[in-house]
């Protein structure tokens, strides 16, 4: 091993929680599981390699990646696959008493492979990088070959290991060719994307969180594509992909969701589009003639966008679930269906937003209050806001939360462009809540908070024998990370690192606080019918581990802690 490596702290905190992570997920696997996990721990591995090569031997990539964060190669590259594997585990055990049927696991099995071979792509884009850039210095450690066999080894092992276990569910070899061909456009896709995210929006990302985005997009939004793809051919149904992969029964609301977040994202390109078959007529020098043009530039941007999500979006939702009605009106229906209950819980969200919103808004124009503080306490407005309506109201909030997401990506594309009237409103006031992780080119952490909160929810949805895993996200960043933060600024002394400011005492209150949060919750469960089926070793393993993670991270914690918390639980 180079002497580099050797010398260097090859297990920091972050890696040593990381691989804390992994091992907790390879002891709970069943043998029914054994060629995922076998080939999670190899990704790890593989992870853990690219990782300390990258920052042992001060890599200079063609990429600019966030200022002051760690690379997080190996937190990015097993999070999605760690999620997938012990969702595995838990569908894995509900098919031992028939709670769910084959096509269940087959599909969470095979968004697992499509999830890991695309963090396994992008780490070996990262190695052909790597070894570009020290050929490019002639350096002789680097050049003796025994990284390159590695890589190589590990992605054969990686590819046999998925074979393997496609071969065993297969049942003809054109599903299995299907498959292996689906499962690799995921990796091939993702190592363009992830070039993408970074070459677009530089210094907005570690490699980390540009792999944890990547990897999420590709298999979301790989899901929604080859789901549109099974419904327009035919011979993919004679082949038995769609009856296995795409069989199952899809809400309505997460088909809405879906089509919507996608709409959304097109509308930009279909707006640059538009404005550069106008160009000419907007590049005039003349400053009047561009703020002339500057509302007729927002009708165009308000247009397209009014086209793609009142005319576009519903035709695909109408097509792939055959509604019967425009998806505006039968969501309209969905609200008044149960209208007190939820017009009740609309006005409530109001509330508490439009005073917390008045309220922080002015504490950060007029108070020096530490701004990291200042957002913990939307933090704690989440967990007022969501945890009545995930008790009471689960698939209302499934359906809000979408809402909220789209409502926060039509604000961030208009604070980007600068559209005309609201672009500068909405950058003058989501400034005042960004911290050193967000940039001027693009603010992450409402959307990483938001999504925090909603993905445990919203993966929870079928079969769940875990009645806390949907509050993962509210219960660790709500409480856990607010009460660390809070705590660990105060009264903390006692640091995890020399550079770091996170303090033992922060972290200790957040483990405690969360642990107490779920003796509380837990009775209430009981009380609405959820069985109490999480046992306290395995709940006090899943909060310490992502309260350890909290501490140790350079990360977007928003991000990862929750779905770190969220595997743990369902073990």
């Amino acid at each position: 091993m180079p002497t580099a490596i050797a010398s260097s702290s090859i297990l920091n905190g972050e890696r040593s929680v990381v691989l804390l992570f992994v091992s907790s997920i390879l002891y709970s696997t069943s043998v029914s599981v054994l060629s995922e996990a076998l080939s999670f721990a190899l990704l790890a591995v593989f992870a853990l390699f690219v990782e300390i090569s990258v920052e042992s031997y001060g890599f200079t990539s063609p990429f600019k990646t966030r200022p002051g964060a760690s690379s997080g190669i190996l937190l990015g590259a097993v999070t999605l696959p760690g999620v997938a594997v012990s969702r595995l585990i838990q569908l894995s055990r509900a098919l031992l008493v028939n709670e769910v049927g084959t096509e269940d696991v087959e599909f969470i099995r095979l968004q697992y492979w499509a999830t890991s071979t695309s963090c396994l792509c992008v780490l070996v884009l990262l190695c052909f990088i790597f070894r570009h850039e020290f050929n490019k210095t002639k350096s002789v450690s680097f050049s003796s070959g025994w990284s390159t066999k590695f890589s190589i080894s590990s992605m054969a092992l990686f590819a046999a290991m998925c074979c393997l276990s496609l071969a065993a569910k297969s049942s003809s070899g054109s599903y299995m060719a299907l498959t292996l061909l689906w499962i690799i456009c995921h990796g091939l896709a993702a190592v363009k994307f992830i070039q993408h995210v970074l070459h677009t929006f530089p210094a907005c990302a570690s490699f980390g969180e540009a792999l944890l985005v990547t990897a999420g997009f590709v298999v979301y939004f790989g899901d929604m594509f080859a789901f549109t793809i099974s419904k327009i051919s035919k011979h993919l149904v004679s082949y038995g992909l769609y009856s296995i992969t795409y069989g199952g029964q899809r809400s309505e609301i997460s088909t809405i969701i879906q089509g919507t977040l996608l709409g959304l994202l097109l509308s930009p390109m279909l707006f640059k589009f538009i404005i550069k078959k106008c160009e000419y007529y907007m590049s005039s020098p003349n400053s009047e003639v561009r703020e002339h043009h500057e509302p007729k530039r927002s009708i165009i941007f308000y247009g397209s966008l009014v086209f793609i999500l009142l005319a576009v979006v519903p035709s695909w939702i109408h097509f792939v679930q055959d509604f019967p009605v425009h998806p505006f009106i039968w969501v309209l229906n969905f609200v008044f269906s149960e209208p007190y209950k939820r017009l009740s819980l609309c006005v409530y969200w109001v509330a508490v937003i439009f005073v917390s919103v008045q309220r922080f808004y002015n504490i950060s124009k007029n108070s020096k209050i530490e701004r990291i503080l200042l957002r913990k306490y939307y933090h704690l407005v989440a967990v007022l806001m969501f945890v009545p309506a995930l008790i009471f109201q689960p698939s209302f909030l499934n359906l809000a939360f979408g809402a909220a997401l789209a409502v926060f990506l039509v604000l961030e594309i208009i604070r980007v462009w600068r559209i005309w009237p609201l672009g500068s409103i909405v950058n003058q006031f989501m400034n005042a809540f960004t911290d050193h992780r967000d940039s001027d080119l693009l603010i992450v952490s409402h959307f990483s908070l938001l999504l925090g909160c909603a993905l445990p929810i919203w993966m929870s949805s079928g079969f769940n024998d875990r009645p806390l895993a949907p509050f993962a996200g509210i219960l660790s960043l709500g409480i856990g990370d607010t009460m660390a933060s809070m705590v660990g600024y105060k009264y903390g002394v006692l640091r995890w690192s020399k550079t770091g400011k996170k303090t033992v005492e922060g972290t200790a209150a957040g483990i405690t606080s969360v642990l107490a949060a779920c003796s509380v919750l837990l009775p209430l469960l009981a009380a609405t019918g959820h069985m109490f089926t999480q046992h306290w070793l395995s709940l006090l393993l899943a909060v310490t581990v992502s309260g350890l993670l909290e501490a140790y991270t350079a990360q977007l914690d928003n991000a990862f802690i929750p779905l770190v918390f969220y595997s743990l639980l369902c073990l």
